[in-house]
């Protein structure tokens, strides 16, 4: 079960979204150390006490992410981290 989920809608496109996914992805990689695998138009990512999806269509981006133990102590600024680069990358239509 998802500890954080943002679903927000976006006039990117389906290329722009994916493009904006990757850097998300980047960004998240370096902050708190995530790897991540395209399956379609999901990216797969995990570490050890983290693990999601980032769901991109032509409309919308969908972000789940489950928290172990010892980070969801943080999850409020985890989620705040996340929701500023949603919101900065995924543009409203």
């Amino acid at each position: 079960m998802a500890d954080i989920r943002i679903e927000r809608e976006h006039g990117l496109g389906l290329a722009g979204a994916r493009a904006a996914a990757e850097k998300l992805a980047a960004d998240l990689g370096r902050r708190f150390g995530l790897a991540g695998e395209w399956r379609g138009n999901d990216l797969e990512f995990e570490r050890p006490g983290v693990s999601g999806k980032l769901t991109v269509t032509e409309t919308h981006v969908r972000l789940e992410v489950a928290l172990g133990f010892m980070l969801k102590a943080m999850k409020g600024s985890i989620e705040n981290a996340v929701h500023h680069e949603v919101e900065k990358l995924f543009p409203g239509p």
